[in-house]
């Protein structure tokens, strides 16, 4: 099984691309929302790396093999540390023995930083993310280990999410706020554009509206669904782990009614989810 998490809906936007790929369709899939704790994005290091690694710790005892982080504020803060910790400690623990310690956790952000580096015509991408997510400066590194030279100009964009899940993508207070946001990133002329919030890609024809045809912009669902595709063909020994049932279920930590109806607008299909506890 293949687990999705994110701190709230916004993953089953990742989610959603992931299952338009015709070899993806088959395999078992458990998607986590934290919607009890959400937002993650303006929440101390500390504090999303403890609530990210609590809801991993859940998808593993769960039967997943492989989860992936499709929050970017907990890619960009926990993952590494999960990696070289979290999994590390797994191996050779009594209290973790009923989880394997063949158990891998990926994130959204190294595949962005790819097809970033690798599409830029001229050198010059904008992050537009949450808070946490561009004061981590997690997404720059990436980038510049690909493309040293690059130029980037990071942009937190905060209230677009709230904005998104009130339903105002629509809305022209919302569209104002989007020129607010994308006008230093324009000034500057960036060639590339990362959706660095798994909420953007609801505004996608809004952004990218407003950034104008000249500058390419990344949706991280398309991106991580062809980099998940790769990196199963490149790993036999966690493929042939994972359920192909085509199961999908749905975990929440809060607000079930409201997860069941917001999930089904960013999935495009109709969720039913159940409620857990930590």
């Amino acid at each position: 099984m293949i687990g999705i998490f994110d701190s709230g809906f916004g993953g089953l936007s990742i989610l959603k691309e992931i299952l338009k790929e015709p070899a993806m369709a088959r395999y078992d899939f458990v998607y986590l929302g934290d919607t009890a704790r959400a937002p993650y994005g303006n929440r101390s290091p500390e504090v999303i790396y403890n609530w990210t690694a609590e809801s991993v710790e859940r998808l593993f005892q769960d039967g997943c093999e492989l989860v992936i982080l499709a929050c970017f504020s907990a890619s960009a803060v926990a993952l590494r540390r999960l990696q070289q910790e979290y999994l590390v400690s797994l191996r050779g623990s009594e209290a973790t023995a009923a989880i394997s310690p063949e158990k891998r956790i990926l994130g959204v952000l190294i595949p962005l930083a790819e097809e970033a580096a690798h599409i830029s015509r001229f050198g010059c991408v904008g992050i537009l993310g949450t808070r946490a997510t561009v004061q981590s400066g997690a997404l720059k590194v990436e980038l510049k280990k690909r493309r040293p030279n690059l130029q980037i100009i990071a942009q937190a964009a905060p209230l677009l999410v709230p904005l998104v899940e009130e339903g105002w993508i629509n809305r022209p207070e919302t569209k104002k706020i989007i020129r607010y946001y994308l006008r230093p990133l324009k000034q500057k002329r960036i060639d590339t554009l990362l959706l660095a919030c798994t909420h953007y890609p609801l505004l996608y024809k809004e952004i990218t509206a407003v950034i104008g045809k000249q500058t390419r912009v990344v949706h991280p669902g398309k991106i991580v669904a062809k980099k998940l595709v790769d990196y199963l063909a490149r790993h036999p020994e966690i493929e042939s782990r994972l359920g192909k049932g085509g199961a999908r279920r749905f975990l929440t930590t809060d607000r079930v009614d409201d997860f069941e109806c917001l999930g089904s607008r960013f999935l495009g299909e109709k969720v039913k989810a159940k409620l857990i506890k930590f």
